[in-house]
């Protein structure tokens, strides 16, 4: 039974219909480990009425490529799959939800709608409101639901982690199986020719699919093992060095939710609970603190914060410190051109941008790195978060992220951040410079691999 907690309606509507309940699929793309599924089919089994999955795609969406479009179009033909060996329809609806949705609630007589949560979608309870069907929505994608985790945007790390680490034991617990549906569904079900739709989409062609990882659930498992395995022993140790094959590569799998964190929080769990080693203890530990309170507090800021993308979005003091150091003289500039062509003066950032081109990835410390140079560049912190904004979700799979738009405020902005002694450009906002990199690890070796290899 999936926990009360996790459900907000959406509307004061209730009209009581004796239509199918409908799961809304938005962020969290899987069949297994989906507590806004679950919540669908356990409505429609105690209405006695079937349960029908939707997808509302956007044929074009500004900025989208080919990259992203291919991982989660692939993502989406295994659920596809996944539902019909339960019964359930999967439905591919093409257009704007707000055009789509009604219309599919007038064909199939939907009675009630249940979606998953994102903090970025700011217009759903306005949808949610001019239905004349009863709307609700399931925190699917954290482990702890991001309004009982805090009920105000956190200052910091530190100011949210003992309240999600003491909610944890109520919410931090095993799936219940997915269930086949209840009721026959018996209206037709269109075939879905999943070449047609890729054919079709108006994208970006030209930041092509990444041949280095596999879409989907099945994957997203492998990838999980083959970490906790293989990988989490040396994690402490070496996931700041980019040269090092150490990091989950979990993260487009956890954006397009083929797999659910409350997953791979269980599994380092058993790990943690089967006496590891040293070295191993140390990676699960540091893996779970990115798992759930840096990644969960990235939904808090993006949910509570609506300037989430925005300079206005910055805590005070970086606002100040920033607009203070407008005017300091930049060594080097450049545009937005320079930048995603990768031609500055400094080769290790050319090569993070080479990184992020070519794999659709970018390592973690380099992501920090390459994001605070770019405001060290530009004339201005929102032009900086303009840039880095539009290069991390047009090239990264996991872009049009909470992380990645919380990543880069924390960089530009000081957000989850402290003041830092003052300097040029930065003012009181945390530096970072090469010769850190020095460091951490061999700087020559990445610029080797990704510019002159690459």
């Amino acid at each position: 039974m999936v926990q009360f907690e996790r459900i907000r309606k959406l509307n004061t509507i209730r009209l009581e219909e004796n239509g199918p309940v409908i799961y809304w699929m938005r962020r969290d793309q899987r069949v297994k480990d989906n507590w806004a599924l679950l919540t669908a089919l356990e409505t429609a089994k105690k209405d006695g009425v079937p349960c029908g999955v939707i997808f509302s795609l956007l044929p074009e969406f500004r900025g989208a490529t080919l990259r992203q479009y291919d991982f989660m179009l692939k993502g989406l033909e295994e659920v596809e799959k996944s539902l019909k060996e339960r019964g359930v329809p999967f439905f591919l609806l093409k257009g704007e939800y707000k055009d789509t949705i009604p219309k599919f609630i007038s064909d199939y007589g939907v009675s009630k709608i249940i979606t998953d949560f994102s903090p970025l979608s700011t217009r759903i309870k306005e949808f949610a409101r001019n239905q004349t069907i009863p709307m609700w929505e399931v925190d699917a994608h954290n482990i702890v639901p991001c309004w009982i985790a805090s009920d105000k945007q956190e200052f910091a790390a530190r100011t949210f982690r003992p309240k999600i680490t003491k909610l944890l034991e109520d919410f931090l617990v095993e799936f219940p199986k997915v269930p086949k549906n209840p009721q026959t569904w018996r209206d037709k079900i269109p075939v879905i020719n999943w070449a047609e739709i890729r054919a079709s989409i108006n994208v970006d062609r030209n930041v092509m699919p990444v041949n280095w990882i596999e879409p989907g659930t099945k994957a997203a498992h492998k990838i999980m093992d083959t970490f906790l395995t293989k990988k989490v022993v040396k994690y402490a140790e070496l996931r700041n060095d980019p040269t090092q094959d150490v990091l989950s590569n979990l993260s487009p799998y956890l954006h397009f939710g083929q797999i659910a964190a409350q997953r791979v929080a269980l599994e380092v769990k058993i790990r943690l609970n089967t006496n590891p080693s040293k070295n191993e203890l140390e990676g699960l530990e540091n893996f779970f603190e990115e798992l759930v309170v840096r990644r969960e507090l990235s939904d808090n800021y993006c949910f509570y914060n609506s300037n989430f993308a925005d300079f206005k979005g910055f805590p005070e003091w970086a606002q100040k410190t920033l607009d203070d150091h407008r005017k300091d003289p930049r060594e080097y500039t450049y545009n937005l051109k320079k930048f995603e062509n990768a031609r500055t003066h400094d080769e290790l950032w050319n090569a993070a941008q080479k990184e992020l081109i070519q794999t659709g990835k970018l390592h973690g410390y380099m992501r920090m790195y390459w994001c605070k140079k770019i405001l060290e560049w530009t004339d201005s912190p929102e032009e900086a978060q303009k840039i880095a904004i539009y290069l991390n979700d047009k090239y990264l799979l996991d872009g049009r992220d909470p992380n990645g738009y919380t990543g880069i405020a924390w960089s530009i902005g000081g957000v989850h951040d402290r003041a830092w002694f003052e300097r040029d450009i930065y003012g009181k906002v945390r530096y970072m410079n090469a010769n850190g990199a020095r460091r951490k690890f061999d700087v020559n070796a990445y610029i080797t691999r990704w510019i002159q290899n690459g």
